[in-house]
């Protein structure tokens, strides 16, 4: 079988046969392509008709513009909240946040411990350390100033257990 077109494309020495077997396997793997294309719109439009089914196009934009303007809002106040937690996180650092007390009894006379040393630290171990005397002729309150967990003054047996225990904490 002689053809000009074949000899024009320098295919006159090949066999008819083959070339039908491979214009044969090409249109099958095109149907084959053709199918699985099909198959992946056919689950897209699933997809989008269970996006939209009960509404229209309309109200599918208007509550796409809602759940943006809701995002907007959602990060607005995200950012307040953070700067609400900075500000109370650094007022905190000052706030008395360890506490101890230890109760003695200052004359071993009078009995039931009815002395006692209070330490109230902040995070960074500064406060105050009171000490309350009690007598028979009245109480005596004294207060020392804690900084980085020391004292200028020296402190007591009951007070300095107050303030090692306030520090444990």
């Amino acid at each position: 079988m002689e053809s000009q077109l074949l000899q024009s494309m320098g295919l006159d020495a090949l066999d008819p046969g083959i070339l039908l077997i491979v214009l044969f396997a090409a249109v099958l793997i095109l149907l084959i392509i053709a199918i699985l294309q099909g198959t992946k719109v056919s689950k897209l439009q699933k997809r989008i008709d269970r996006l939209s089914r009960g509404s229209s196009a309309d109200s599918l934009e208007a509550e796409i513009l809602q759940l943006f303007e809701d995002n907007k809002y959602i990060l607005d106040s995200n950012e307040a909240n953070r700067k609400d937690i900075k500000t109370i996180t650094h007022r905190l650092r000052g706030v008395h946040q360890k506490m101890a007390l230890v109760r003695y009894d200052a004359f071993h006379q009078m009995g039931g411990q009815l002395s006692f040393c209070l330490a109230l630290l902040d995070e960074d171990n500064n406060g105050v350390v009171i000490n309350s005397v009690h007598s028979t002729e009245g109480s005596h309150v004294y207060a020392k100033n804690i900084v980085n967990g020391q004292c200028e003054i020296e402190l007591g047996d009951e007070e300095f257990a107050a303030l090692a225990q306030a520090m444990k904490k």
